[in-house]
């Protein structure tokens, strides 16, 4: 369900395009296929989980009914997960939240990876570090997911697929320079993927990235002093209820007004209108579901590899 909402959406790179790796890593025994996560605190608002390895998107689904649960008795809910399996797209949760009018918060970090360096360094040092918000209003929701890098992982591994190269130089060489080549990323002195604001204002990004390594790795207590070895996700949500601040209806007006006035902002050459977060996924997502679901071509490569080594009948294609 998560990999085809993230289809649905229009994130590619975290749909169904992960399909085989997580089948792998079940067939492996790398991703857990049953038991529940370990609790290691709770003190009703804020929980801590060990993840036992388990599919991300089962865990997040687990963790939302809590925090949904937990939040009528609390004005925030505040959960970590060490030691999870892969999270997928964050986008694909954040709409179970704003639909039951909460704020969300959602982040996660891959203590294995190290494809991220800090600003004015060469080497490696974290994941890209994705965060995620959804805010309601009184109309759709404001969805924001986006890495703390230029780039994430996924998107340089399907260009590469496809033989082609980044739309912009948003990787640093080993000798210091900024580049486009998905294939330097790979290479045996592979580039790293800079931080948001690029060569020159990357130290916001790299601040950025330090902040979900403390809200994933560093309060869910397990990360990359612990020299991780397989693919493994840590995860902060967060849930917060207007209604036990200044009022729902103050919260989503006042998040309304915002809307309407960006909105109503005289738009730069280039630009036909101003578009919230989240607004395109939301059409692409509503067009999909009246249209059927247009799948990018590397994805149904990956489906057919997965369909053959699995023996599992491809679907066909409604068009």
């Amino acid at each position: 369900k998560a990999l085809v909402e993230s289809d649905l959406m229009g994130h590619t790179t975290h749909g169904l395009h992960l399909l085989l790796g997580y089948t792998d890593d079940l067939s492996s025994g790398q991703m857990s296929k049953e038991g529940n996560p370990k609790v290691m605190n709770d003190s009703g608002s804020a929980i801590a989980w060990h993840g036992n390895f388990l599919p991300g998107p089962y865990l997040m689904h687990q963790a939302l009914q809590l925090g949904f649960d937990r939040i009528q008795d609390h004005p925030t809910f505040t959960l970590t997960i060490q030691q999870g399996h892969h999270l997928a797209c964050l986008a694909a949760y954040l709409e179970e939240a704003t639909k039951r009018d909460l704020m969300i918060i959602l982040s996660s970090s891959d203590p294995r990876n190290k494809t991220v360096a800090p600003f004015g360094g060469l080497t490696g040092t974290h994941s890209p570090n994705p965060i995620s918000y959804g805010i309601p209003t009184e109309g759709m929701p404001i969805l924001f997911d986006s890495s703390t890098s230029t780039v994430a992982n996924g998107v340089i591994v399907q260009k590469r697929r496809q033989g082609e190269d980044l739309d912009g130089e948003w990787m640093l060489g080993p000798d210091g320079e900024a580049t486009a080549s998905t294939e330097a990323y790979f290479a045996e002195n592979p580039a790293t993927v800079l931080p948001v604001g690029g060569m020159d204002l990357g130290f916001k990004g790299f601040g950025w990235g330090i902040l979900i390594e403390a809200l994933t790795n560093g309060l869910g207590g397990y990360g990359r002093r612990n020299n991780v070895k397989r693919w493994i996700s840590s995860i902060n949500l967060q849930l917060i209820d207007p209604a036990q601040f200044g009022g729902k209806d103050a919260f989503k007006g006042e998040m309304q007004h915002l809307v309407n006035a960006c909105k109503a902002s005289e738009t730069r050459p280039g630009f036909s209108e101003v578009r919230l977060p989240g607004e395109r996924a939301l059409k692409k997502k509503q067009e999909h579901l009246a249209n059927g679901v247009w799948l990018h071509p590397g994805v149904l490569t990956v489906m057919q590899q997965c369909a053959e080594k699995y023996n599992v009948k491809m679907p066909a294609p409604i068009k």
